[in-house]
């Protein structure tokens, strides 16, 4: 059978993209796993106000983040002809326009933010570091967008690899050494650097200056819906932790950080190496719906499989890590609302699956819709929440507003015919089999070191053992799949 050019295309293109989301995973395992015995080292190291200072600094940041993009790079990736030098240089135009503007102006009012927040000196520091290290991050915009556009993400994962590997090696060594907040400082404006000498070093291409007025409003058509569901978002996490920076003491704020940090975790390692994949995987896809389908259908597979457990294995050996680690006790009130996160992460597990695609099908403004929503009934539900239950409330008010996300799914199959019922349920099914039998060894064992890591191992023997018996075929032939992606010679 001989291919024609389209089918080669094609083939390319899943290809590529199962062997990125591959990648990823692969190359990410390493670094994930470094970041996480660094992050629980620093929460060893650093008090509970610490992190909230750096929690509450962090969302501070983003709003010049958000406001940074108008949604270009999006654009750039999901347009489906190849962008010119003209969209490259009048992206990096505005953008570099808006950032160094949002600098100057976030230097000149720092002093007045760190008084309103009665920060100290040190929290100062921080927060012109972060400030300082927009401008570096916006200059790795354009060689990213040309990586993505290739989806070529085996160069594209080593920069964030590095930044990870200087920023929590600086963080903790700096802990260590009783820099307290400074920890993060120093490691922020390192992170920036290396970052951005190795991703010109990868793809190298020459900053230029232009302006193209056609460029620029095809370009916006879709950054700009795309880019408001980023503000929305940042105005739904981001300015309530600003808000409730300022009505809960910073150890509170410590604890929501926290129990967002870990909650999410399974999220950050497992489906946003997926998603950074899939975006620009289904715009390239958009018009054949068929495979779309498949992929969309893969992806949820494997963003369940490895996220349900991952999840439930977390929540189910919470209670006794706070027992069995030395000075971790402190961390123990924020127990409840580490479970309340991870209902926020069940869900974010299957819906943002469905909010790309709608974004790769060229959708934003619906995808706008459901962020509008979203924003309001989170600072709707989480103020009187808090009032009522304290910053549980914010937990709480996470896990009602993400269970509505399930909507998604609905105007998606709309596009794209998609079934996803046997990738959400059995994992499900075999997760909470799993909680339970990891619930019941940690009841029945001595406590200890010993019994926990038996827990862990059996536990995962479990799910992988009914795994097998239910979706032995489907496993094998996605075994099989990536086997030939990471062994396809060109």
């Amino acid at each position: 059978m001989t291919y024609t050019q389209e089918q080669l295309d094609l083939a390319i293109i899943k290809r590529k993209a199962v062997s990125g989301v591959v990648t990823f995973t692969i190359r990410t395992f390493f670094i994930q796993a470094f970041t996480f015995i660094a992050t629980f080292i620093l929460t060893v190291l650093l008090e509970p106000s610490i992190f909230g200072v750096f929690f509450v600094v962090s969302a501070l940041l983003n709003f010049f983040i958000y406001f940074s993009d108008i949604g270009l790079a999006a654009a750039l990736i999901q347009k489906k002809e190849e962008p010119t030098k003209s969209d490259l240089a009048t992206t990096f135009t505005i953008q570099q326009t808006i950032i160094v503007t949002l600098v100057i102006l976030g230097i000149l009012f720092s002093s007045k933010i760190a008084h309103f927040y009665n920060l100290d000196p040190k929290g100062l520091m921080l927060l012109r570091f972060l400030i300082f290290s927009l401008f570096l991050s916006s200059l790795k915009t354009i060689p990213s967008i040309i990586l993505e556009r290739r989806l070529d993400f085996t160069r594209l994962v080593i920069p964030q690899i590095a930044e990870n590997i200087i920023f929590y090696t600086i963080a903790v060594t700096l802990a260590f050494m009783k820099f307290g907040i400074a920890s993060f400082s120093w490691a922020v404006l390192a992170r920036g650097v290396v970052g951005l000498i190795i991703v010109y070093s990868i793809c190298p291409w020459k900053p230029s200056l232009a302006f193209n007025l056609k460029s620029a409003k095809k370009l916006t058509s879709f950054g700009l819906p795309f880019q408001l569901n980023s503000i929305l978002a940042l105005l739904k996490d981001d300015l309530l932790t600003i808000f409730l920076g300022k009505i809960l003491p910073f150890s509170q704020i410590g604890y929501i950080g926290w129990s967002q940090k870990w909650a999410f975790l399974p999220l950050r390692f497992f489906m946003d190496n997926v998603n950074k994949v899939t975006f620009p995987a289904y715009s390239r896809l958009q018009e054949h719906k068929d495979h779309l389908s498949k992929a969309i259908e893969k992806s949820i597979f494997f963003v369940t499989f490895l996220t349900f457990p991952s999840i439930f294995g977390l929540i189910a050996i919470a209670p006794s890590i706070m027992l069995i680690i030395p000075h971790y006790q402190k961390w123990q009130p924020a127990v409840p609302l580490l479970y309340m996160f991870a209902i926020n992460s069940l869900f974010s597990s299957v819906s943002t699956t469905f909010t790309n695609t709608l974004f790769a099908l060229g959708k934003p403004k619906m995808v706008l819709k459901f962020m509008i929503f979203w924003t309001i009934a989170t600072w709707v539900l989480t103020i009187p929440l808090v009032i009522k239950f304290g910053f549980i409330g914010v937990g709480i008010a996470s896990a009602l507003v993400a269970s509505t996300s399930v909507v998604t799914i609905y105007f998606a199959k709309k596009s794209v015919s998609v079934n996803i019922t046997k990738s959400v349920i059995g994992p499900l099914f075999i997760s909470i089999i799993m909680f339970f039998y990891i619930k019941g060894l940690l009841i029945l064992l001595p406590s200890g070191i010993t019994s926990l890591i038996f827990s862990i191992l059996s536990g995962a023997i479990i799910y992988l053992a009914i795994s097998l018996l239910l979706f032995k075929n489907i496993l094998k032939a996605d075994l099989m799949v990536i086997t030939k992606s990471i062994f396809f010679k060109n």
